[in-house]
């Protein structure tokens, strides 16, 4: 612990995603002198954003997440300082928070109105309306083991791990979420309409830990957001915020290394030759390149690449964002179109490592809910699909993108926009390279380890590290994981640690 009497103790977060700014306003609000250095030349992360300027107006795409849930763990950050979000941050409820449309025409509104649940539960089977009413009750048991009492705690010790243990394996943790679902509703489509959630953070229904079930849970309790202007507003809102209370933010110089002498992280260098020395230093970025790069010279950094290495990391996505003529008010904001397959696919995608011919497109309609997203009569669209990561899927996506993404806005045409084609003002598209190129995500991985119940809290990257004392994690690769409130509840519990050692 730093002496009382000393002066400021000073912090740097590397990397500007939603975990890295959550940790700098939490050290920033608890008085240490926090500087957040972002490679690229704005903040997000995964949440970065393109305007499209075109004949017809400027476009506005989201590169990462788009739903918020739990805003309480947001507007908690503010609230440290006496603050309130909603100065800096508009949030506006999705109802209903996606639209589930399979091949044969069947629509499924999935919400927390539990009437209107009931009655598109029904529609499907109606026995299974009491299957899914103890599935809840399951959820809200889950949620409170995971997210209430563990989602912030951090995992720095086995022992920390085998006090959990028992809850959990109550909570009957080793099944996977579909196994856990299918033990309560029997109609296929229910099953994956309550199972798909563990790929918004990277994990397969099939093998990702029954835990997980508790994104219902946190959905129904807190429902679904949309940030006006687009998810980089809460990315600018939270920037903002961290700059008010004197936090400084260093945009568009990458951190190239970060100098260790003994055990512990002396300073850090950018690309542009910055050199600062700091009393600790935080990675919100990629893990492996946090560890196999930025530490590379150290024998802690160059021993845990090698380990990183032997992990299974989840999937790619491959997104494409268009904007089109007309507006679509009977499209929903969020839509989950599955494909013919669920169990291949996902094989496919996590174990075989091939293209499939079919796919499942998360289709995010932000114009539906902020019509300032597109210009006047247009509409913003991305459809993402994952895909194997360059591990499994070493393919050419200069070579192979423009016929995939060809692909994705035929079937996005016969099921939702005719004409799809012709009504195109702009489109691009972002492959799992990109996510390497732009994001040094190892092989292309859109949400860093895989969330299995082997790479979950302890057994995944620890909030401080084991060696290097100073030197700490935040951000997908850590405990709890990937998504906004799991990268959110890492910066909570790497604060809490960070706080500790430097006040």
């Amino acid at each position: 612990m730093a002496d009382s009497h000393s002066k400021t103790s000073s912090a740097c977060v590397i990397g500007a995603g939603f975990g890295g700014m959550a940790l700098a306003i939490r050290l920033q609000s608890a008085g240490i002198a926090t500087t957040v250095i972002e490679g690229r030349d704005k903040p997000g992360g995964r949440a970065y954003f393109w305007e499209k300027e075109t004949d017809k107006g400027i476009f506005t795409f989201d590169g990462g997440p788009t739903v918020v849930t739990d805003p309480d763990c947001l507007r908690e950050l503010w609230a440290l300082s006496g603050h309130d979000m909603a100065k800096d941050v508009e949030l506006t409820p999705v109802m209903p928070f996606y639209r589930l449309n399979w091949p044969d025409g069947t629509n499924f509104d999935y919400s927390n109105d539990h009437d209107e649940l009931f009655a598109e539960i029904a529609k499907l089977n109606p026995k299974d309306v009491e299957g899914y009413q103890r599935f809840l009750e399951y959820s809200a048991g889950v949620y409170e083991e995971g997210y209430v009492k563990l989602g912030t705690v951090p995992f720095l010790d086995f022992k920390s791990m085998l006090k959990a243990a028992p809850a959990l394996a109550k909570k009957q943790a080793y099944r996977s979420v579909y196994s856990m679902v299918s033990k309560f509703v029997e109609n296929e489509k229910l099953r994956q309409a309550l199972s798909f959630h563990t790929l918004l953070v990277g994990g397969n229904p099939m093998k990702t830990s029954s835990i997980y079930a508790l994104i219902h849970k946190l959905e129904m309790d807190g429902g679904v957001w949309w940030t006006k202007g687009g998810t980089n507003q809460l990315i600018a809102g939270m920037v903002r915020h961290f700059e008010r209370l004197g936090g400084v933010m260093r945009v568009g110089d990458p951190v190239v290394g970060i100098d260790v002498d003994g055990k512990r992280a002396k300073s850090v260098m950018t690309q542009s030759g910055f050199v600062q020395t700091f009393d600790a230093v935080a990675s919100n970025a990629d893990i492996m390149h946090s560890y196999r790069d930025l530490l590379g010279k150290s024998q802690r950094g160059w021993s845990m690449g090698r380990r990183l290495k032997r992990k299974s990391y989840s999937p790619g996505l491959f997104v494409v964002h268009f904007g089109l003529e007309g507006n679509w008010p009977g499209i929903a904001h969020h839509m989950i179109l599955f494909g013919p397959r669920y169990k291949g696919l996902l094989d496919d995608i996590y174990q075989h490592g091939v293209l499939p011919e079919d796919f499942s497109i998360y289709l995010h309609h932000p114009s539906k809910s902020d019509p300032s997203m597109a210009p006047p009569g247009h509409s913003t669209f991305y459809a993402l699909v994952p895909v194997a990561h360059q591990g499994k899927l070493p393919v050419d996506w200069d070579e192979v993108g423009p016929l995939l993404e060809k692909r994705i806005l035929d079937e996005v045409g016969k099921r939702l926009v005719p004409n799809i084609h012709e009504r195109i003002v702009t489109k691009f598209h972002y492959a799992p390279s990109d996510f390497s190129a732009d994001l040094n995500a190892h092989l292309g991985s859109a949400f860093s380890l895989e969330p299995v119940l082997t790479q979950s809290a302890y057994f995944r990257g620890h909030n401080r590290d084991d060696v290097i004392k100073n030197f700490y994690l935040v951000g997908a690769g850590t405990h709890p994981g990937a998504g906004i409130p799991g990268v959110v509840g890492s910066a909570k519990a790497t604060a809490g640690l960070m706080i500790e050692d430097l006040t």
